[in-house]
């Protein structure tokens, strides 16, 4: 089974998964039409709208940027808020994940992308906020990528016996006052990269999920910092 090849500058594909299954994923193309290619990854509440102009905003920088639906086996595109009864339902679909199936799909997202014809012969990143951020992270440790950039990955201080093995260079954004993640735990990836082609970002009076303009802890500074420097990165190593 072959991914179907997009009709407009942003929409819905079908990916094949490894374990004979699909799964959709959501493209966005760079005005281009061609460039590198950057898996996104995303947070607890799906590739929801914001996710999806997460996808748009990198795709007029310049990358070929696939965003796959990560919960596909349990519930399909399922778009989540930040609040109440959806953010109890994304943390409980997060915890529903299994690892060998998730790192299945990221594998399977990167070498769909490698196959796109939009992305053929060129250099394939991977992204990813909150969850996202662990994956690509995993993407790293786990696949051909050759950047990665984590933003505030929860978890990644938990899984530093893979750093050894990640050749690709890193960026890593933390905010100051995650709730989720301790200043002590930023260190341990520090000093788990050091050495390394890595780079470390710590965001003073941001919270997590500052990127996010949907919601509350939205840092605008800290976004446009973060954003500046990941597509100063990216572009370094991928185009």
């Amino acid at each position: 089974m072959s991914p179907t090849r997009p009709t407009r500058a942003a929409e819905w594909i079908r990916l094949p998964s490894s374990d004979g299954g699909a799964f959709d994923a959501y493209l966005a193309l760079p005005p281009a039409g061609t460039g590198p290619g950057l898996v996104l990854f995303q947070e607890i509440f799906g590739v929801n709208e914001h996710i999806r102009a997460v996808a748009e905003q990198y795709a007029l920088d310049g990358f070929v940027v696939l965003a796959p639906d990560i919960f596909w086996r349990q519930q399909p595109r399922v778009e989540l808020g930040y609040d109440g009864e959806d953010r109890n339902r994304a943390m409980s679909m997060m915890k529903a994940l299994q690892p060998q199936q998730l790192m299945a799909d990221v594998r399977d997202s990167v070498a769909a992308l490698r196959a796109r014809p939009e992305a053929a012969g060129r250099k394939v990143g991977a992204i990813g906020y909150c969850l996202g951020g662990r994956l690509a992270f995993g993407a790293a440790a786990t696949t051909d990528v050759d950047a990665a950039v984590a933003y505030y990955g929860g978890g990644i201080h938990d899984q530093l016996d893979k750093a050894a093995g990640i050749t690709a260079p890193m960026q890593f954004h933390y905010a100051e006052q995650d709730d989720n993640i301790p200043l002590s735990a930023v260190e341990k990836v520090r000093q788990a990269f050091a050495g390394k082609p890595a780079e470390v970002f710590v965001y003073p009076g941001a919270h997590h999920g500052f990127n996010c303009w949907a919601r509350g802890s939205y840092h605008p500074a800290s976004a446009a910092l973060a954003h500046g420097r990941s597509l100063a990165f990216l572009a370094e190593r991928l185009f």
